[in-house]
């Protein structure tokens, strides 16, 4: 849910800073004061393209930045999780800074992103529905979505998908197999030689530093022996050794703390130093206990380092690589051999497309049922909004296997009678796409998760009865529901804001925005506020009467706002 706006020197926008609701909010304001900016700002921090000019006279950047409450939004905390962006589960902060020299930033939760990435996850927040905006129902994956989701078959096309690679896989798998045969099997039998050859070898890294080790120690034990003969010599066998001439230290300090106490502190410390003198001495003198130079084994470890320096080298790696060569050998040779095995290949190939048609035509059919229900209802509710004859058609055409089924989906449209339906981005104008919209939304938005919708230009061309069932409809669109019943947490609510030019739909706003404009210091400015009980009836009776502003006028919009 969209929770606020602030707006920075965006076209004839100074300073704007709106906190929002969930539910109805409509949004008034004379022609011309500029209330298409708000979408316009939204529509930048949601990602859409950036065009030059809409910096604010004399200055060098304009800065909108939204704050988003994503607890309930599961789609998007993921999307974050997935691009390691989520350092709140519960709010989200989108930015985007447009510079006067045609520039653009994009920020989400303060890091640096593309564009691109705003929009992808600004599409999982907000639907815009207007003449120009982005409009996710045009799109057909968003169209199959919708249908899935009002058949509650969202699961089931998971299934057909990820059903649809396993088979995908293994049929290129054959594909390659039979094209490359001949290939293959040269491969393999230089594969079945190669591990063999490593695996008779059988060298970890750890392997290959162990051996690196003794080598070293073995190929230099004469010079081990003496020179660790000569460390005993100096510390403890020869006449002026370090320990014979410690000892003495050792005695002359304890003859001289007798005289003075403050001695015993060095006693003490040479005390301690003796002792770890021992202990070098005697760990050397095992150690040249055990040593030996050991010439045969000194030759087999020459031996087989020469042999993996031969064999690292005939394969073009290190000797540490050996065993991650010999694993990846091994893997390849599992999957030639499966290659090689004609029969075994197209058997799983084939029991994989026969699961796939199983699950595709359990969708299919769950689709065509959904379809017809869709239809019939969004045409009803299409009769509703001034669209007399008017007709939707969920379409059902029949492709080739593919990761979303059997069967395209599309939304067809005519927007009166006498007309044949035709796609949804091509057969309605502004008005009647936003009102078309509505239907769609109103028919499935409980099955869906879109938990800011905008409408702009959805009262074109209506009024009178027509106006109050469309503002009806909004307010049915905006009441947060939960298994049907009416949820007091509004919170959790969908949240529906419209750009209306009628008193009919804006009377039924649980809040209500007003657009003006005034010149300021010889600059026109914009500004948005939200209104109050007593400001919402004088904004009603200007939206009725006009200029001049009559008792009757008043009475009217009072009337109209108790009504509802």
């Amino acid at each position: 849910m969209l929770q606020s706006l602030t707006i920075r020197d965006f076209i004839i926008v100074n300073q704007l800073d709106l906190e929002f609701d969930a539910g109805f909010t409509v949004l008034t304001g004379e022609t011309g004061a500029g209330k298409s900016i708000l979408i316009d700002a939204l529509s930048l921090a949601l990602g859409a393209r950036g065009e030059g000019g809409v910096t604010r006279s004399g200055c060098d950047k304009a800065e909108i930045s939204a704050i988003f409450s994503i607890a309930h939004n599961l789609e998007a905390q993921q999307w974050l999780l997935d691009a390691e962006l989520i350092n709140d589960t519960s709010e989200l902060l989108l930015r985007r800074v447009m510079y006067a020299d045609g520039r653009s930033r994009a920020f989400i939760n303060g890091v640096t992103v593309t564009v691109a990435q705003l929009k992808e996850l600004g599409e999982l927040l907000v639907d815009i529905y207007s003449q120009n905006a982005h409009h996710s129902l045009l799109k057909l994956s968003t169209q199959r979505y919708v249908l899935d989701s009002f058949a509650e078959l969202s699961s089931l096309a998971l299934q057909v998908s990820n059903q649809f690679k396993v088979w995908h896989q293994l049929n290129q798998q054959r594909l390659e197999a039979e094209k490359n045969a001949s290939q293959y099997a040269d491969e393999l039998a230089d594969l079945r030689d190669q591990v063999r050859e490593l695996s008779a070898l059988s060298i970890t890294a750890n392997d290959w530093d162990e051996l690196q080790q003794e080598h070293l120690r073995l190929s230099n034990g004469a010079g081990l022996i003496t020179g660790g003969e000569e460390c005993r010599e100096l510390l403890s066998e020869g006449e002026l050794s370090a320990m014979r001439l410690l000892s003495q230290v050792q005695h002359k300090l304890e003859n001289l703390r007798e005289y003075d106490a403050t001695l015993t502190e060095a006693a003490e410390i040479l005390d301690s130093v003796m002792i770890q003198l021992e202990e070098t001495d005697r760990f050397l003198n095992r150690y040249l206990q055990r040593a030996d130079l050991d010439p045969v084994r000194l030759a087999q470890l020459e031996s087989k380092i020469q042999n993996i320096h031969n064999i690292s080298r005939k394969y073009r790696v290190q000797p540490e690589e050996l065993n991650q060569l010999l694993t990846k050998s091994q893997l390849r040779m599992a999957e030639l051999e499966l290659f090689a095995n004609d029969g075994e290949l197209a058997k799983q190939e084939a029991q994989a497309l026969s699961l796939y048609m199983q699950l595709a035509n359990k969708l299919s059919e769950g689709r065509q049922l959904a379809a017809a229900k869709l239809s019939k209802q969004i045409s009803a509710e299409m009769q509703r909004l001034s669209l007399s004859g008017g007709k939707f058609d969920v379409a059902l055409t029949p492709q080739a296997p593919s990761a979303n089924g059997l069967e395209q989906v599309e939304f067809l449209v005519a927007g009166h009678a006498g007309v044949a339906t035709r796609p949804l981005n091509k057969a309605a104008s502004g008005g009647e796409l936003s009102r078309i919209s509505l239907a769609i939304r109103v028919v499935t938005a409980q099955k869906e998760n879109i938990p800011t919708m905008i409408f702009d230009e959805v009262d074109v061309g209506i009024g009178g009865g027509v106006a109050e069932v469309v503002g009806q409809l909004l307010k049915q669109l905006g009441t947060p529901q939960t298994a049907g019943i009416l949820s007091s947490d509004q919170s959790i609510g969908r949240q529906v804001l419209v750009i209306t030019h009628l008193p009919q739909v804006a009377a039924l706003g649980r809040h209500h925005l007003r657009v003006s404009k005034a010149l300021v210091n010889e600059q026109t400015l914009s500004s948005i506020a939200k209104l109050d009980a007593d400001e919402r009836v004088q904004e009603l009776a200007r939206m009725l009467g006009g200029v001049e502003i009559t008792e009757t006028t008043l009475q009217h919009a009072k009337e109209m706002l108790n009504k509802f």
